[in-house]
């Protein structure tokens, strides 16, 4: 007995079920499970071959009605699996079914493919990337050969149908019950033929050429932001519609700030006294120094906000702010006055501290 699933079953249909809804079950398994997505899914890709091969026997009235009389163990069983030596067989076979789905087309050509996208990438600074800025920049691309206008004939001339296709770029032969299809081998799937090739693209019908284009780098962009031009990247050989161009926006590291998307932060140094009694300090931001208030009796490792000093938002609902975060650095020596002066205090607050040793700085003389 067999082991394979009814196929009716398989896709989900009714014994009576008519061609269109035939079609239409299949296609809606084919866009579930299709390997492209569902990649690495061996369960999938099973899946996929066994509904491809239900409906390659059911969409047969011949095979079909066999089918019906003596399902898998009748006499001739094994009605297309083994016709399917892979993935690229089924999307062969019903090329028509898969161009409507994923826009392959039964006899897609490389003539009515899209372009190549193609990437490059600008380097900005960090005031650039805050102001916004425009950038000239050079691609290099392919673009229809001027001398034949993309078709890879010589001037003069001009591409054949192929006449072993019939210009599809597919041909068909049997395979036991299947009838498979192909790229023609005359044509290699273009479904045409140049007899007369252009000397200055060789019948590839692309010249490469540097473009000098002008990107308009909008203010707020961050490190690795991509923008898009459409139609600027590669022309398709033979007619088409071009790729886009992907430009990757890289901002330079300043050393003055760590960016949090909109806020930027910067490390302020500051001393105990201006910690305990206040003070107004400089703080850097993109546009110079802005000054900024400390409250007597803040604490190391506070932070104090410039608000609307830092980037501005992508969306247009103004800028971050320049957040200083104060470090309190501890002096490594201090001179006689400073060192009376310090006790005086340590003293007046009750605290103790090292006894004051002869010479300066507290370090005891070598005898």
């Amino acid at each position: 007995m067999s082991d394979k699933r009814d196929y009716y079953e398989v896709l989900g249909v009714a014994r009576d079920v008519d061609t269109g809804e035939l079609k239409r079950a299949y296609r809606r398994l084919a866009m579930e499970l299709h390997p492209d997505r569902n990649p690495g899914d061996a369960v999938a890709e099973d899946r996929f071959k066994e509904a491809s091969e239900a409906y390659q026997v059911l969409s047969e009235p011949g095979k079909r009605a066999h089918y019906d009389r003596f399902g898998h163990a009748g006499p001739n069983a094994g009605f297309g699996g083994a016709g399917f030596r892979d993935v690229g067989d089924i999307f062969s076979t019903f090329s028509d079914i898969f161009g409507d789905i994923f826009g392959m087309g039964g006899g897609a050509r490389r003539a009515s493919a899209n372009g190549a996208d193609i990437e490059t990438r600008v380097l900005i600074t960090l005031a650039e990337a805050s102001s916004g800025i425009a950038k000239e920049i050079q691609v290099l691309r392919n673009v229809p050969c001027a001398t034949c206008g993309g078709s890879g004939a010589a001037p003069g001339s001009h591409p054949e149908s192929c006449e072993h296709c019939g210009g599809r770029g597919q041909v068909m032969h049997s395979q036991g019950f299947l009838m498979i299809s192909s790229t023609c081998p005359v044509c290699r799937g273009e479904g045409r033929l140049i007899r007369d090739v252009c000397t200055n693209c060789e019948g590839g019908g692309l010249d490469q050429e540097e473009d000098t284009l002008q990107l308009t780098i909008p203010a707020g962009v961050e490190d690795g932001s991509t923008l898009r031009l459409l139609g600027r990247g590669e022309a398709p050989a033979q007619g088409g519609r071009p790729g886009n161009l992907y430009v990757v926006l890289r901002v330079e590291p300043d050393e003055r700030f760590e960016r949090d998307g909109a806020d930027l932060h910067t490390e302020v140094v500051v001393s105990f006294p201006q910690l305990a009694l206040g003070d107004r300090i400089a703080v850097s931001t993109l546009d110079g120094e802005t000054e900024i208030e400390i409250p007597a009796g803040t604490q190391p490792g506070e932070t104090l906000a410039l608000t609307g000093h830092g980037m501005p938002r992508l969306n247009g609902r103004g800028r971050g702010d320049v957040v200083a975060h104060l470090k309190l650095v501890v002096p490594s020596s201090l001179s006689p006055e400073e060192d009376v002066n310090l006790r005086a205090y340590a003293a007046a607050c009750g605290q103790r501290v090292n006894p004051q040793r002869s010479g300066f700085f507290g370090r005891k003389k070598k005898k």
